[in-house]
């Protein structure tokens, strides 16, 4: 494992970068990949950045976003790739990794554990709250001046990988980087309306077909909700990313654990995973090839949503029986 510090030397000795960010992306991949952007942007570099998705509506208001461009576009050329936010290769979908076969991976930025670092040189901290802590350091190791923009990307990160600060994963250091940030200019007035109190009617829709199929388990211990892919479709939802659905069952009192599953397409489920006490989610959405963090954690499974649903169900049961 490479130092914060020799990640920034290697990214003051190249000039020509593509960034890219796991497949759907949330706050965290999307406001690294934006902060790291206009960092080195600032150092006079050549900048890049893709997506195997679309870039989720409500992070249309910060600076940049549009510059992440549909993996469609992506021709690799002599530009060195960066992995951001992502846990392994895989994670960046079937549409970057055909482009890329064929090129290394020359950083990996990432606040996940990973069983093996996958890049030229790989800077991983699972202490950090959000990938959007590290890029923070690691801006601040290459000495640039943050602007109110760069700000306003890296408090997204942070804000939407800790709950708004409210999971447990937010330590001191988190609360000390977004001082920081709203110091350097992050307009957290802006983020509360534009992240939280600015629903689409789309995203209403998807939540009345997710609160449609809410069930309860184990005398309430265990909530999940289910969006079917017809349903899902039925709305023209399929490309929506709907990352606070899942947060309604975390909410309800008694619910220890709360799930939705999310059939992406036929016989593909995502699964969501949140928990609010001691139960520690990640661990089993490893078991399911996915990972996270204590108390919020995800993955996706091939299979009917029927026996996927029932498989991770059983096993939260014997987690917290």
């Amino acid at each position: 494992m490479n130092s914060i510090t020799e990640i920034a030397q290697q990214l003051h000795l190249t000039d020509n970068f593509i960034i890219i960010g796991h497949a759907i992306p949330d706050g965290d991949c999307i406001g690294s990949m934006l902060g790291l952007y206009w960092g080195l942007k600032a150092n006079r570099k050549e900048v890049r950045m893709f997506l195997s998705g679309d870039v989720p509506a409500i992070y249309h208001y910060l600076a940049g976003w549009e510059e992440i461009r549909p993996a469609e576009e992506l021709v690799p050329g002599e530009e060195n790739i960066i992995f951001v936010d992502c846990a392994d290769r895989e994670r960046v979908g079937d549409k970057i990794l055909q482009r890329i076969e064929d090129y290394p991976v020359f950083i990996n930025i990432d606040h996940h554990l990973q069983d093996k670092p996958y890049a030229s040189y790989n800077y991983v901290s699972p202490v950090a709250a959000a990938t959007g802590e590290i890029i923070f350091n690691l801006l601040t190791a290459m000495e640039v001046k943050i602007t109110p923009q760069m700000a306003d990307c890296l408090y997204v990160a942070i804000l939407m990988d800790t709950g708004r600060f409210m999971n447990n994963n937010t330590t001191p250091t988190t609360m000390r980087i977004a001082a920081q940030l709203i110091d350097l200019g992050a307009d957290i007035n802006q983020a509360r309306v534009n992240l939280f109190e600015s629903k689409s009617r789309l995203e209403v829709l998807l939540l009345g077909k997710a609160l449609k199929h809410i069930d309860f388990s184990e005398d309430g211990r265990i909530a999940w909700m289910s969006l079917p892919y017809d349903e899902v479709k039925s709305i023209n939802a399929l490309d929506f990313h709907p990352e606070g659905i899942i947060n309604y069952t975390r909410m309800i009192t008694g619910v220890e654990v709360g799930l939705l599953f999310r059939e992406t397409e036929p016989g593909v489920v995502k699964i969501g995973f949140r928990s609010k006490g001691p139960i520690n989610v990640a661990a089993i959405a490893q078991e399911f090839n996915g990972g996270g963090h204590r108390q919020a954690a995800g993955a996706r499974q091939e299979g009917r949503l029927e026996e996927v649903r029932e498989q991770v169900i059983k096993m939260v049961k014997d987690v917290i029986s």
